[in-house]
């Protein structure tokens, strides 16, 4: 079981995890970043993403959702949430319960 940690995203969102002992994985370019999360999952076992990759990368994510590892959790960027890791916890919240017990 890997227990290594990633996260990748604009610079500017990832850059202050790095000290905390997060491998960080800026990116520009939404295909360096497709790629870039490819290779990631064969070596982490957490691997964070940027909402904004979240929502531009889905039909890769979707291909790991299925899987142990890695697991892939969305965080807002510097610029704010766009309220994706919320939507996912209550589809899965939804999926375990049969019903959204979350949606206030």
């Amino acid at each position: 079981m890997n227990k290594k940690i990633a996260m990748m995203g604009g610079k500017n969102s990832i850059l202050p995890f790095k000290g905390l002992g997060v491998d960080i994985y800026p990116v520009d370019d939404l295909e360096e970043a497709a790629q870039q999360l490819q290779e990631m999952a064969e070596d982490y076992g957490v691997i964070f993403l940027t909402e904004r990759l979240i929502e531009q990368l889905e039909s890769i994510i979707r291909q790991y959702e299925e899987l142990p590892t890695p697991a892939i959790i969305p965080i807002p960027s510097s610029t704010g949430s766009l309220g994706i890791g919320m939507a996912r916890i209550q589809q899965n919240v939804e999926k375990a319960v049969g019903m959204n017990i979350l949606d206030s």
